[in-house]
């Protein structure tokens, strides 16, 4: 198998090169574009070799006078590119923001990739980004002349985390699940669900209890006082309807006006309601929403010891080697984290370099 040479934009901590490396794939030159210090900082601790190139929008094409091939400049050498690989930022695209899509200064930095793609001509690429509008979708398709790959981190990870993938690498399908669930990769706790919400790079901010049960965001691991017991029997979104005990204690409890949206804790018994959880089918009576039925809903900020993933935690979610992120403040271990990419998803598609390269 021949070294080849990499150039990843947008790189970021260097997950690629992890992917690479993890399948034996022989590197000549790894070349990255990135201006994050932190993320640099992190990704030449790992790989002291590789060489950083700095801003994208600064990244010219040297042309080899006597061949005419084109590559990156470094040491006095023209080095042709093999692969192109990059994550262009997606906040103007992702579904979470405010879907500004190319009027965003940052989504505009896919031009960029264009740009060298077409400059560099490698025989390999790889684009990742967001689920994103159909319209910015078939922009980006158009441009690089294939059809994107709906690809969910759950399936090797424990993580829900849906990206699109560009490439013209051959593809053997969708990653086989490994049946990965999110109490497998914690260090110490429990957790009410088997995957994670998604870890974006404001995860360090922390989140809270609310925006977790009531939206869905900020994934939280349980120290005490909450336990998942079953299922209400009731129309709402899976996450609406999960019932929890609470370890024996007594927590204040509320009803509810409406909607389903609070927390539901195992009912107890009270008149004809004989409460408790449905042995049969794992479901418990059905939640009521009036005024006198005190036992429900949860407050949140009651009774519930609950924690951040911890950076290790976030490391296998994305599949990272434990302690690779390490060298850095939390803050920006979670930033980069966030940004970064599954890395089993991407050695996924990478297997088919190995049976062409």
């Amino acid at each position: 198998m021949k070294k080849i040479n990499v150039l990843s934009l947008f790189d970021g901590m260097s997950c690629g090169q992890i992917a690479l490396d993890q399948l034996g794939i022989p590197v000549n030159k790894y070349f990255a574009a990135e201006i994050d210090k932190y993320a640099i900082q992190v990704a030449k601790k790992n790989y002291p070799d590789m060489v950083h190139l700095g801003d994208v929008k600064e990244l010219w094409v040297t042309t080899d006078l006597d061949t005419k091939d084109k590559g990156i400049l470094d040491d006095g050498e023209i080095h042709k590119i093999d692969l192109l690989i990059g994550g262009s930022p997606c906040q103007g695209f992702s579904f979470a923001g405010k879907q500004l899509n190319f009027d965003d200064p940052r989504s505009q930095l896919f031009f960029e990739y264009v740009r060298l793609l077409k400059a560099l001509k490698p025989k390999y690429f790889l684009l990742e980004n967001v689920k994103m509008k159909k319209e910015s979708e078939q922009v980006i398709t158009d441009m690089l002349g294939v059809e994107p790959i709906d690809i969910n981190s759950n399936l090797v990870s424990a993580q829900n985390r849906r990206r699109l993938y560009w490439t013209n690498i051959p593809l053997d399908g969708l990653p086989e699940d490994k049946g990965i669930v999110l109490a497998d990769i914690l260090e110490q706790g429990f957790v009410d669900r088997d995957k994670s919400h998604c870890i974006d790079a404001n995860y360090w901010k922390g989140g809270n209890l609310k925006s977790y049960f009531c939206k869905s965001r900020r994934q939280l691991v349980f120290s005490s006082g909450l336990k998942l017991v079953g299922e209400a029997d009731i129309k709402a979104r899976e996450h609406l309807r999960r019932v929890y005990d609470v370890d024996g204690k007594s927590p204040t409890l509320m009803a509810s006006t409406g909607g389903h949206t609070q927390p539901k804790i195992l009912q107890k018994a009270r008149g004809y309601n004989k409460g408790g959880l449905k042995a049969q089918d794992g479901k418990t009576p059905t939640i009521s929403t009036s005024s006198w039925e005190h036992n429900n809903h949860l407050t949140l900020d009651e009774g519930v010891t609950w924690r951040k993933l911890t950076p290790t935690e976030c490391e296998r979610l994305q599949t990272v080697p434990d302690g690779y992120t390490c060298g850095v403040s939390n803050t920006q271990r979670y930033k980069m984290l966030g940004n970064g990419w599954t890395v089993d998803v991407i050695k996924h598609i990478f297997q088919g370099l190995k049976e062409v390269i």
